[in-house]
């Protein structure tokens, strides 16, 4: 091979060396951020990108939601009950250059700032509003943490709180709470019933009262009743009897203005 044969080669080969340090591949769910000289220059959206080789160089920052899960902390709520509580967060980068700029490790900054903004808000917060108010605290805590991780570029889409361990002593006292209460409950509902009743038979009594004829007619309707059922003798007892005793009550309810007043 003669000089000139061997100048070409080589700089076939420097040629296909700078190609392959200047072309860059972008895939989908990236965003290359180029520095020139260690100074931006912009974000490279996915597909073939070409650099300027040894002046150029990009970083490829993962812009998909990441899940970051907050192992069980244990913690002091407000009212003094100590509780383990875990969480998961998911978060995206939103800006490739402040991601790689603005923090050193920008999933490392969200994952600490979650876990002491975490243990911060459910310390301030009593058992029963944590217990009771589960999507009102996961909101709160999505927004703070999205407040701190907004410079870096990176979003705060959701936290969520997913278990709340009590201690043994906690889950019995809360367990005979609930039972007290449902207790409570099914007194007030017979009650309510038994009164209703009584209600209802007081009306009936009074309508029996001042119609005759319907005391006929419930008699008659408890007869047929009783002997559709097959099950029992039916022994017809004449109606008079029933005269008889609204007779007896009228005078009786006559008899009771006059005692009073002879009290009086």
């Amino acid at each position: 091979m003669d000089s000139t044969n061997l100048m070409y080669f080589a700089a076939a080969v420097v040629v296909i060396a700078m190609l392959r340090l200047g072309v860059k591949i972008v895939r989908q769910y990236e965003g290359g951020v180029v520095l020139r000289f260690g100074r931006l220059v912009g974000v490279r959206g996915p597909g073939l990108n070409f650099n300027i080789p040894l002046v150029d160089r990009m970083y490829k920052i993962d812009v998909r939601v990441v899940t970051y899960i907050v192992e069980p902390q244990e913690l002091i709520t407000r009212d003094n009950v100590t509780i383990k509580v875990d969480a998961v967060v998911y978060f995206a980068v939103m800006d490739c250059a402040k991601a790689l700029l603005q923090v050193e490790d920008y999933k490392k900054a969200t994952s600490q700032i979650a876990l002491t903004t975490l243990r911060s808000v459910l310390g301030q917060s009593e058992l029963d509003e944590l217990l009771a108010q589960r999507d009102k605290i996961n909101t709160k805590l999505a927004h703070i943490i999205d407040e701190h991780t907004a410079p870096w570029g990176v979003k705060v889409s959701v936290v969520e709180v997913k278990d709340v361990l009590l201690p043994e002593a906690m889950q019995r006292s809360m367990a005979a709470q609930a039972e007290a209460e449902r207790e409570k409950r099914a007194k007030i509902i017979r009650a309510d019933g038994e009164f209703l009743a009584a209600e209802t038979l007081g009306k009936a009594a009074r309508i029996i009262r001042s119609e005759p004829p319907a005391l006929q007619l419930r008699y008659l309707q408890t007869l047929v009743e009783m002997a559709g059922s097959g099950n029992s003798t039916v022994i017809p007892i004449p109606m008079d009897l029933f005269d008889g005793l609204r007779g007896a009550m009228a005078r009786n309810a006559g008899d009771a203005p006059a005692l009073e007043a002879g009290r009086v």
